[in-house]
């Protein structure tokens, strides 16, 4: 199962193949946008994609004018303004009531790209983009820059400069496998985590890609040599012991989000034999039982509540 998170990861891919890709980037946003300033999305000359940038009203015309980049070759700059009360009725933009200024580049003309944004996906730093009206392409992260050079297109219908910056992807370290790890783990990777798996038992290793980086390790040898460190880590073995190990490895981290699956009786047993001298710093930071109370039951439901807990956490909002 591979799947595919942030555009940014297609894009690269697109840029190696030199299959006529376009990657569409929301440089300013005015009023009430589907998506803010730094959201992406790739389009093929199929007119499929990846990513979304409406609901779905406006991806027909990107669509059209991403064919015309790829053929003539340059960038591409275009405002869609739905802030006008007719627009309400428009049918292609139903309910929007704000502006998007995009900026479509052919990822055909810019080689290196991938480099760019694998030293992003690496934990390098922020990917950061910078257009100027004369057709200059600059991307950088870390160490990894590149330039490019690039004609204007004559169908530009906005200026092009602009300038966006990427946070690096968010980072998390499951420390064990289980039913809910192949759901959990997909659903992490489309929200755009990077996901670590733990697990050194060998009937829960995948015959195919499921994380993207498993470790055969155990608790210690894998948190001494995953840089940079995960911003969250997640102990879910269903086995006593393993959690235990895990727990005290992580006890010595500076990882903010500990997530343990489990119900309290569990935690509470878990704590009696862990060296009290641990629990200050493991309580400040833990999470048990991980997991909103969405309702359901079975690894699918389990996976859903982790997933959303993590997602809140990250993004400041109150679960």
């Amino acid at each position: 199962m591979s799947v595919h998170r942030h555009p940014l990861e297609v894009s690269a891919r697109a840029s190696e193949a030199g299959d006529g890709r376009v990657l569409v980037v929301v440089v300013a946003t005015e009023g009430s946008t589907y998506v803010r300033q730094g959201a992406m999305a790739v389009f093929a000359s199929d007119d499929a994609q990846t990513g979304w940038l409406s609901g779905g009203c406006l991806e027909p015309e990107i669509a059209r004018r991403a064919r015309h980049a790829v053929a003539g070759g340059g960038l591409d700059a275009m405002d869609i303004d739905t802030r006008d009360d007719e627009d309400l009725l428009a049918g292609s933009a139903v309910g929007c009531r704000g502006r998007l200024h995009l900026a479509l580049l052919p990822l055909d003309r810019l080689p290196g790209w991938s480099q760019v944004v694998q030293a992003w996906w690496q934990g390098a730093g922020p990917l950061s983009l910078r257009l100027t009206g004369e057709g200059t392409v600059s991307a950088s992260a870390g160490d990894a820059a590149r330039t490019w050079a690039l004609p204007v297109a004559t169908s530009a219908t906005a200026d092009i400069a602009g300038e966006v910056t990427v946070p690096p992807p968010p980072r998390v370290a499951i420390f064990g496998a289980g039913p809910e790890t192949r759901m959990l783990v997909a659903w992490l990777r489309q929200l755009g985590w990077h996901v670590t798996v733990v697990e050194r038992r060998a009937r829960w290793v995948p015959a195919d890609e499921v994380a993207d980086d498993w470790r055969m390790q155990s608790p210690d040898e894998a948190l001494r040599t995953l840089h940079p460190a995960p911003d969250a880590a997640l102990v879910m073995h269903h086995h006593f012991e393993h959690d235990r190990e895990a727990l005290v490895a992580l006890a010595d981290t500076a990882i903010p989000f500990i997530g343990l699956l489990g119900p309290v009786r569990r935690r509470e047993d878990l704590l009696r034999v862990i060296p009290h001298a641990l629990h200050a710093s493991l309580l400040s930071r833990l999470h048990s039982p991980i997991g909103l109370k969405l309702g359901g039951q079975g690894p699918e439901a389990i996976a859903l509540s982790i997933a959303a807990q993590l997602q809140a956490w990250h993004h400041g909002e109150s679960a």
